[in-house]
């Protein structure tokens, strides 16, 4: 397998998770370093699975400093570091992989210009394969790294488990248009809202209203909108790129009425869809 080394690498951060499931975090990688492994969140690990083709479990096990004059452009305050790591497992990868990968990566220093150990750290790393160079990969970011723990491992199998599918959610590129429909009875009525993905996959919204009833929403990934569709469930990828990727408003003129009260009643039912997807959650 042809691995990449990292051109760029700055701080790496160690991403935990602690909205599903209570991660167990590792000993000895300084908060200085890293995003402490109960301090991330599902987003911070999709962000990273999303665009990683590789993806390896790793032990960390020899480190090299690199000589000032060969790390061109590397602040006073960090130190580039050539990284070898065994693998211990291929979690994402098309042509596998060498059983020793190495990269590059800028550590920062401490006050007395010491820098945190890392070697045996056990580390999720996401990246990509360099074509003719086998045993060496580029990281997706210079901050490309999840610290491992159960948890982790249960995480980062099951984001990577989704985003592999041929159909898996891709990316939200904005809303292309909206309208509001009304029903037979005074308070009843439909709000429709239409996606673009950057692979032109269907995806829509809809509210539906009744009077004396809660709102509903639901999500469509069919090219005809599927009565049975329904919210998505929280922590899945589908519930990521909703939370993380729609506007804040929609724009008047994606709305398809001259009517303003139609347009108020889609910014209203556009509104309770993002209050009812939650935040995004992303920490960096």
């Amino acid at each position: 397998m042809k691995v990449t080394v990292l051109k760029t690498a700055f701080a790496a951060i160690l991403l935990g998770f602690s909205g599903v499931i209570n991660a167990q975090t590792n000993v000895g990688v300084p908060s200085s370093l890293a995003v402490q492994a109960d301090s991330a969140s599902y987003a911070d690990v999709a962000d990273l699975v999303v665009i990683s083709p590789l993806i390896l479990d790793a032990n960390i096990k020899n480190l090299r400093k690199i000589p000032p004059e060969q790390a061109v452009g590397v602040p006073e305050n960090l130190q580039r570091m050539l990284i070898e790591a065994d693998i211990l497992a291929l979690i994402r990868g098309q042509e596998g992989v060498n059983p020793r990968v190495r990269f590059l990566l800028d550590v920062p220093k401490d006050a007395k210009g010491k820098i945190p150990k890392l070697k045996k750290q056990r580390l999720f790393l996401l990246g990509s394969p360099v074509a003719g160079r086998p045993g060496e990969i580029r990281l997706s970011r210079p901050n490309a790294l999840i610290q491992w723990s159960p948890a982790n491992d249960i995480l980062v199998r099951t984001i990577t488990k989704e985003a592999v599918q041929l159909d898996a959610p891709a990316k939200i590129a904005g809303i292309t248009s909206a309208f509001y429909s009304a029903g037979t009875v005074i308070g009843e009525g439909e709000t429709q809202i239409f996606l673009k993905t950057v692979k032109d996959q269907p995806l829509s919204l809809s509210v539906l209203s009744r009077p004396g009833e809660m709102k509903l929403w639901a999500v469509s990934t069919a090219e005809v909108i599927d009565e049975s569709a329904t919210a998505p469930a929280k922590f899945t990828l589908l519930w990521y790129r909703l939370a993380c990727e729609l506007p804040r408003s929609i724009a008047p003129d994606m709305v398809e009425t001259a009517d303003s009260g139609d347009m108020a009643r889609v910014q209203a039912d556009y509104n309770y869809i993002l209050d009812s997807i939650g935040p995004c959650g992303r920490k960096r």
